[in-house]
């Protein structure tokens, strides 16, 4: 594996998605994508992640008196101030992510944290809770795992060990697929739920 330059940690930049997959759009490019829905709303390409909380493992733990005043009640997408201006969204109000895979309905968590180009949604929030119709589908507005997509890497097909026995809709012990480019957008602030 010394070839891979996986024996001690490196640097790696991250994936191209531009190149790599025809019809990602360029992170930054804010020209308007004629999504349905869209309607000429501002948009912009990120580059969209979906950590695990600091706070919690998956769902579990979510429900204690210092992950609930956290909480805004629903789910939530943190991004940069820089992309939040080019779309014309400030903290808390609803914005659309979507891709080919999926959308997400969700409030923007304004963060000076956040580098430009990047957003993240926390892995595992609660689905149940404050999801409004989306714009773009007219479907219920999706959770983190609407946006992404499995990309295996290679040193994950060595060897023949338990990481690639079979599970649901997973495939590798690590989340390497959870880097996607993702539009987001500012959305009307009258949400429908049904």
């Amino acid at each position: 594996m010394t070839e891979l330059g996986e024996q001690l940690p490196v640097f790696r930049p991250p994936l191209d998605m531009h190149r790599l997959f025809t019809g990602d759009r360029i992170v930054g490019d804010t020209s308007p994508s004629g999504a349905p829905g869209s309607d000429g709303h501002a948009e912009v390409a990120v580059r969209y992640l979906t950590p695990h909380s600091k706070w919690s493992i998956h769902s579990e733990y979510q429900d204690n008196l210092f992950m609930l005043s956290l909480s805004r009640g629903g789910p939530n997408v943190w991004m940069s101030p820089q992309d939040a201006t080019k779309i014309g969204v400030r903290d808390n109000e609803w914005i659309e992510a979507y891709n080919r895979n999926g959308v997400v309905v969700a409030r923007a968590v304004v963060s000076h944290r956040m580098p430009e180009g990047t957003v993240y949604m926390h892995h595992a929030t609660d689905r149940t809770v404050d999801v409004p119709l989306a714009e773009t589908s007219g479907r219920r507005g999706g959770i983190h795992n609407s946006l992404t997509r499995i990309l295996l890497k290679p040193s994950h097909l060595v060897g023949g060990y338990a990481q690639l026995a079979f599970a649901f809709n997973y495939l590798g012990p690590t989340g390497n697929q959870r880097d996607e480019i993702t539009t987001i957008r500012r959305r009307s602030q009258e949400v429908r739920y049904q």
